[in-house]
C-alpha cells in the first residue's frame, strides 16, 4: 500500500512536468511563479486515494488530480485579489508582484487549465466528472459570496456560516475524492459516501481552522494568531459568542469588535470566547462532524485495510495544530 507522502510526490512530480506556454509572458510567468510557491497538494491526493480506494489506475487519476489543483489555485489567486492580500505561503501575491488586470487574466487561465485536466478521463465517466466538477466549482463561486456578504451583515446564523464555509471549502474536498471515485468504476452509492466523507472532514477542518486562528500556537499555525478576530470576521466563534453571551457579555464583545487596542482586543475577546463557552461549543461541533465523515466511510463497501489512508488522512486533519 502506498503512503500518503508517496501520493503527494507523484502529484508534485506531476505538478513540476506541467509547463505553460512560454508567450504571451506576463499572461503564463505569473503562473509558473504561483505553482512553484507550492502548497499542501491535499486536494489533488485526496483524488489518488479516492481512486486508490476503488483499485483505480492512478496515472489515470494523476490528470485530474492536477486539474483539481489548478483549480484551486485559481481560487486562491482571486481570493487574494479580493482581500487584497500582500502575500500567500510567505511570498508576494500575483496581484503584488504584477499587477491586478495580470492577476485576473492568469487566474482565468488556471481554470481553463483545470477544466482540460480534468476532463481528461476516459469518455465512459467523464459526464459524471464533469457534472461534479461544474456543480462544486459553482458552489466555491456561491460560498465566496457568500463569506463578503457576510462582512456588511450584521447577524449571521450559524445555519449559514456552515453552508459558506461548506461551499467555500468543503465541496471540493467531496469533489476530488469523488471524481477519484467515478473515473475508478465505484458505484454511485459509494462515489456519494466518498463525497460526503470529504464534505464533513473539510468542514471539520475549517472549524478547527476558526480556532486554531485564534488559540493556536503562533509558532506552528503560521499566520497571525487573532487574525479573525482583529478583522471582526464572522466565525462559529464569534457567531455562538454572540449568541450564548448574557446581556453584559454581548455589551462587551460588541463593544470591543472596534477597539483599536489589537493586542487588548484580541485577548478579551478570546476570553469572552471561553466563558460564554463558545470555544467549547466549536470544539464539539469539530468533532460532530468528524465523526459524521468517518460514518460515511465506515459505509463504504471496501475493505477496512484499503480504507486506512483515509482513516489515517482523517485523524490528521482532525489533530494537526498548523
Amino acid at each position: 500500500m502506498k503512503s500518503i507522502e508517496e501520493f503527494i510526490h507523484l502529484v508534485q512530480e506531476e505538478i513540476s512536468q506541467y509547463n505553460f506556454p512560454k508567450q504571451p509572458e506576463g499572461l503564463y510567468d505569473p503562473l509558473d511563479y504561483f505553482l512553484k510557491i507550492g502548497g499542501k497538494r491535499l486536494r489533488p491526493v485526496l483524488t489518488l486515494l479516492g481512486a486508490d480506494l476503488f483499485g483505480g489506475d492512478i496515472q489515470k487519476a494523476l490528470k485530474p488530480a492536477v486539474g483539481i489543483e489548478l483549480f484551486h489555485n485559481f481560487t486562491l489567486v482571486h481570493d487574494d485579489i479580493m482581500d487584497d492580500a500582500p502575500l500567500r505561503r510567505g511570498q508576494s501575491t500575483v496581484h503584488e508582484k504584477w499587477n491586478l488586470n495580470t492577476a485576473i487574466l492568469s487566474g482565468d487561465v488556471l481554470f481553463v487549465d483545470a477544466f482540460e485536466k480534468v476532463s481528461d478521463v476516459d469518455e465512459q465517466y467523464l459526464k459524471d466528472v464533469i457534472h461534479v466538477f461544474v456543480k462544486t466549482a459553482r458552489e466555491v463561486c456561491e460560498g465566496q459570496q457568500k463569506d463578503m456578504d457576510f462582512e456588511s451583515e450584521t447577524v449571521v446564523s450559524e445555519k449559514d456560516y456552515i453552508k459558506m464555509i461548506q461551499f467555500k471549502t468543503s465541496v471540493l474536498l467531496g469533489c476530488a475524492l469523488q471524481i477519484g471515485a467515478i473515473i475508478s468504476g465505484a458505484d454511485q452509492s459509494d462515489a456519494e459516501h466518498l463525497y460526503q466523507f470529504g464534505l464533513s472532514l473539510g468542514t471539520s477542518f475549517q472549524i478547527k481552522d476558526d480556532y486554531l486562528d485564534a488559540f493556536g500556537d503562533p509558532e506552528k499555525f503560521g499566520k497571525q494568531v487573532g487574525g479573525d478576530i482583529i478583522s471582526n470576521k464572522k466565525t462559529i466563534l464569534l457567531i455562538k459568542a454572540l449568541e450564548l453571551a448574557s446581556v453584559s457579555q454581548k455589551a462587551k464583545l460588541l463593544e470591543l469588535l472596534g477597539e483599536s487596542n489589537l493586542v487588548l482586543k484580541v485577548e478579551s475577546v478570546k476570553r469572552l470566547y471561553n466563558e460564554t463557552g463558545a470555544t467549547d461549543y466549536a470544539l464539539n461541533q469539530m468533532e460532530t462532524y468528524y465523526q459524521e465523515s468517518i460514518s460515511h466511510l465506515d459505509q463504504i463497501n471496501a475493505t477496512s485495510k484499503s480504507k486506512q489512508l483515509l482513516y489515517g488522512f482523517a485523524d490528521w486533519l482532525k489533530n494537526r495544530d498548523i
